[in-house]
């Protein structure tokens, strides 16, 4: 088993305060700072981002998961509950998203 401590905004503000320390100390100008570097502060720095994310139960939104990260992937929603998300809704959601277009901007 594996237990997860994350909250997407509270990524975010970490990040801002870290790089926000950095241009205090004069190791960073604000003129350097762009999507790039603020992204390599977040605690997912270095994972690539979800190219799809499968919401259970019903719930239409993102429910501060992955909020930076999230910005291009493809959501999917099912009425199932987790527990009963079996192979096969797995292959519903992968047929979903193999039909998508995708159109970034």
């Amino acid at each position: 088993r594996i237990a997860i401590n994350y909250g997407g905004r509270s990524d975010i503000v970490s990040a801002g305060k870290r790089i926000a320390s950095l241009v205090k100390s004069g190791e960073l100008s604000p003129e350097d700072i762009d999507e790039g570097l603020f992204e390599k502060h977040l605690c997912t720095s270095g994972i690539p981002d979800p190219e799809l994310i499968i919401r259970t139960g019903g719930e239409q939104r993102l429910s501060n998961f992955l909020l930076w990260n999230s910005a291009y992937s493809e959501l999917y929603f099912t009425e199932k509950l987790w527990p009963e998300f079996d192979r096969s809704s797995i292959d519903d959601a992968l047929k979903w998203y193999a039909s998508r277009c995708w159109r970034f901007g």
